[in-house]
């Protein structure tokens, strides 16, 4: 098989000749100690091209600003401007090259939300012929995958923040639902004007992870996630795409909410004592179903040995691919540290090698 039709038979729940092997590519910006890695990826590994479908909405009336925080980071702050009056978010940038920070977020109270909803929803419009260019640039190697975003639920988390949202769903949760109505919406337009386009047909979603165990148990999941995700995945199918959803946390509980909205690719599935699930528990859940991305730990690429990372992908492949379907084997991250690419590569190479 092509490293195309291998990947796609992972997405249609096909049968493949091996498990396909993948790795996310949100490698540390500008670090030279990686392109070695990169390059054995490029070569031997199932390529995924991302696309972002988000691009073609009018934007929203922000303001933004910088100001001085500290010798590591500098304060980004962003106003939104409404019809019911003015709402604030900052964030911390780094100014060496590290992850930023947010500080404080846009809703933070049920009178924000209000002014929130008073928002006009976006207009979209637009050429999305370039996903043509990416598509055939990926070709025969892999996928172009066309990002929606992030999911109604996870959208509306990241405007309150985990831990407002939390609050928000015992103290205002009808709020919290037009919230996520309103982004619904957004999102249907989204897909609708996507598929009419041509556009597809693998697609990915994330920002399930902010309703998921331990923060919130399975009422809030079914509630959040599946009530508002389904009716996406749904237009998605209807059109003959397939979804793709990364969601980390503790998934023993929520594993066939995933299975059961559809979702035809999910990413990472952790074991203890980052989630709570085995490869084989979640293999009995999705079998035939939803594929499983996973479920190697990023620090271990950093930390263990080569021959223990092979010992844990043959055993990854043991657990999950009796069936000859339905297994991507894939770190549960990005690679990630400074400056260490080199300390990895033999690890990728293992993990690889034994794919």
């Amino acid at each position: 098989m092509t490293r195309h039709e291998r990947l796609s038979r992972c997405y249609l729940h096909r049968e493949t000749d091996r498990p396909a092997v993948y790795s996310r590519s949100g490698f540390p910006a500008g670090d030279p100690t990686y392109d070695r890695l990169k390059a054995y990826l490029a070569e031997h590994t199932e390529l995924k091209a991302g696309w972002s479908g988000c691009q073609f909405e009018s934007g929203q009336p922000w303001e933004t600003h910088s100001e001085p925080h500290s010798a590591d980071f500098e304060r980004h702050v962003s106003t939104l401007h409404t019809p019911k009056g003015d709402l604030r978010q900052s964030r911390l940038e780094s100014r060496k090259g590290q992850p930023g920070l947010h500080e404080t977020f846009l809703i933070r109270s049920a009178d924000d939300a209000e002014k929130y909803l008073s928002l006009p929803l976006p207009q979209i419009a637009g050429d999305p012929s370039s996903f043509l260019a990416v598509k055939a640039a990926v070709g025969d190697r892999g996928i172009a995958e066309v990002g929606l975003g992030m999911n109604p639920a996870g959208f509306v988390a990241e405007l309150c923040g985990s831990e407002t949202f939390a609050l928000m769903s015992v103290t205002d949760r009808t709020i919290l639902h037009a919230l996520c109505e309103r982004q619904l919406a957004i999102m249907l337009q989204r897909v609708r004007f996507l598929v009419a386009a041509g556009v597809g047909p693998f697609f990915t979603m994330l920002g399930e992870e902010y309703v998921v165990p331990p923060l919130h148990g399975p009422r809030d999941f079914d509630d959040f996630n599946v009530r508002y995700d389904t009716p996406i995945l749904d237009a998605v199918h209807n059109a003959g795409g397939r979804v793709h959803v990364h969601c980390h946390g503790a998934m023993k509980r929520v594993l066939a909410g995933f299975v059961e909205m559809g979702v035809d690719v999910l990413h990472p599935f952790e074991p203890p004592p980052q989630g709570d699930i085995l490869a084989r528990e979640a293999k009995a859940v999705a079998r035939g179903r939803t594929c499983l991305e996973g479920n190697i730990q990023i620090h271990r690429m950093y930390e263990a040995s080569p021959e223990a990372i092979r010992e844990e992908t043959e055993q990854l492949i043991a657990d999950a691919f009796d069936d000859r379907r339905g297994l991507i084997v894939c770190p549960t991250a990005s690679p990630y540290i400074r400056g260490r690419g080199e300390e990895c590569f033999p690890n990728y190479q293992a993990m690889i090698d034994a794919v």
